[in-house]
């Protein structure tokens, strides 16, 4: 059961992963697939095909080295003899001009042509034979009947007597060996190496060496001897019919892929890139033309570009419809912000006219109060319509500047010098953070003045550490610890001061020494006042 779900989680990542794959790619691997079969099977048959011919080449060349080992095998076989029996005859006294001379009869015809031989005694006396041969005995005492060495220059064969008081040697050139160890009827290069007691001597050497040529080696037995031949040969190379039997699968997987990626760029990948670029390039609003430079697109990608192409059209429609409604919606914002705006003016006018004709000094500070916090709410609105046009929030700095002038413009007559200094730098908060921050300052400056009209009053603004964070500050000394202005506060200053502080979420902190209060609140940072598109 845990083995077959695992088995479908494995297919389904399969699944995915092939999915999440380009056409291309997928083109590639089911071509890949449906042509590996047939490439398995045209390998498997010319691995065959080459496997029968190596085996048939193995053969022969088994054959080769069996006939020239029984050739060497029965050559030493007889020069073996001879001498073996020419020592021994020597040891048991017989005339050794005769035996030298029956030898040398004998041996003459070996592998074709004279044997090199010499028969010495055991100190190395020579006793016929050749004095070359003879100063090959090797220095070591003998401890077998039979010793083969090799050399560069051929073969050496050592024989004793019974009693080893003579030896007899043969020595077979490295030239000699070649013609005779040759395999009649043997086509091709080879190699021939003759091997005794771990030496080597090389007799042919037909077959270059590589790391990537194929050879076939049969090592055979000399009989009756401690020899072994080593033939080698180049295996059966790959025929041209076999070279392409084993391309054709990927000849025709190549051809395959070629026509299948002709084909299917020029009806799908190469229309649906131009219709891609066509869409990218595309414009809300604009009408769409399906397949522009496209040739020979599939039908269903034609398709595809007509039901773009209505599309565009419908949004076209919307586009146009939602710019006449922008167009309205914006005459009536204007509209509405110019009545409020009018409005406003009345009502100030208005409040000025009673002002006038009050008949006491409490009613015209009152009204003067009234009209103060309507020319605030009235700056807040000029620079909020500012907002609505820019999209960038209310400029605090502007602001507070026409808040100074409306607010020296409508000081009672004592304060008519009022010094109002704006430290305060380009920031920029929403509509209702403003209105608080107006109505705030009015308060304060107001109040300023009601304690002592010729005191100075600093209004600054405050950016903070903290990102999107500043602070009104409004300090004059004025606002310094006193009676008065306690009694004012608590009177009624106090409570307007709090429920403006609570507005902007920020506690109202008051410095009674350096006669100040401040508050924080939230501005717009700068990435938030880019215009909007």
């Amino acid at each position: 059961m845990a083995s077959a779900v695992s088995a479908r989680g494995v297919g389904a990542a399969a699944v995915e992963w092939f999915a999440r794959l380009s056409a291309g790619l997928r083109l590639l691997i089911l071509l890949t697939l449906a042509l590996l079969p047939l490439g398995l099977l045209a390998v498997f048959a010319s691995l065959q095909i080459s496997r029968s011919a190596d085996l048939e080449r193995r053969a022969s060349v088994r054959i080769a080295a069996m006939e020239s080992a029984r050739r060497l095998g029965s050559e030493l076989a007889v020069d073996g003899t001879t001498l073996r029996a020419a020592v021994n005859l020597l040891e048991r006294g017989a005339d050794a001009e005769s035996i030298c001379a029956r030898a040398q009869s004998v041996l003459a015809t070996s592998f074709g042509e004279a044997t090199r031989y010499a028969i010495v005694t055991r100190g190395g006396r020579p006793v016929c034979g050749a004095l070359a041969t003879a100063r090959r005995l090797p220095a070591a005492p003998l401890r077998s009947d039979t010793i083969v060495t090799l050399s560069g220059e051929g073969m050496t064969v050592v024989l004793s007597s019974d009693t080893r008081a003579f030896v007899a040697l043969a020595f077979y050139p490295r030239a000699q060996l070649v013609r005779s160890l040759r395999p009649a009827g043997f086509t091709g290069a080879y190699n021939l190496v003759l091997s005794a007691a771990d030496r080597e001597l090389p007799l042919i050497e037909g077959v270059p060496g590589g790391g990537l040529a194929r050879r076939e080696i049969v090592t055979a037995m000399v009989p009756n001897a401690p020899i072994e031949l080593i033939f080698s040969v180049r295996s059966a190379p790959f025929t041209p019919a076999e070279i392409l039997t084993m391309l054709v699968p990927i000849i025709m997987w190549l051809v395959a892929l070629l026509v299948a990626w002709i084909v299917f760029n020029r009806l799908v990948i190469a229309p649906l890139g131009q219709l891609r670029a066509n869409i990218a390039t595309y414009q809300p609003g604009e009408i769409f033309t399906p397949l522009r430079r496209m040739t020979i697109p599939a039908r269903e990608i034609s398709e595809l570009g007509q039901t773009f192409q209505t599309i565009s059209h419908t949004v076209a429609a919307h586009e146009e419809e939602l710019a006449l409604g922008l167009s309205r919606q914006t005459r009536l914002t204007r509209e509405v912000h110019h009545r409020v705006k009018n409005n406003l003016q009345v009502v100030s006018s208005l409040i000025n006219l009673h002002a006038r004709a009050a008949k006491s000094p409490e009613a015209t500070a009152a009204y003067s109060s009234i009209s103060r916090r309507v020319d605030a709410l009235a700056v807040v609105h000029r620079n909020h319509y500012a907002e609505l046009e820019e999209n960038r929030g209310v400029n605090l700095r502007s602001l507070i500047g026409e808040l100074a002038a409306n607010l020296r413009a409508t000081a009672p007559g004592e304060a008519n010098r009022l010094a109002i200094l704006i430290d305060a730098p380009v920031v920029h908060v929403g509509q209702d953070t403003a209105i608080p921050i107006a109505f705030l300052t009015t308060e304060l400056v107001e109040l300023a003045m009601s304690i002592d009209p010729a005191a100075a009053v600093r209004i600054s603004v405050l950016r903070q550490p903290e990102p999107g964070r500043a602070c009104l500050v409004v300090a004059s000394p004025a606002l310094s610890d006193g009676e008065r202005l306690e009694a004012l506060l608590a009177e009624r200053y106090g409570r307007v001061l709090e429920g403006l502080s609570r507005q902007l979420r920020s506690p109202l902190e008051r410095d009674r020494a350096a006669g100040s209060f401040q508050v924080c609140f939230p501005m717009i940072v700068e990435s938030d006042a880019e215009p909007k598109k």
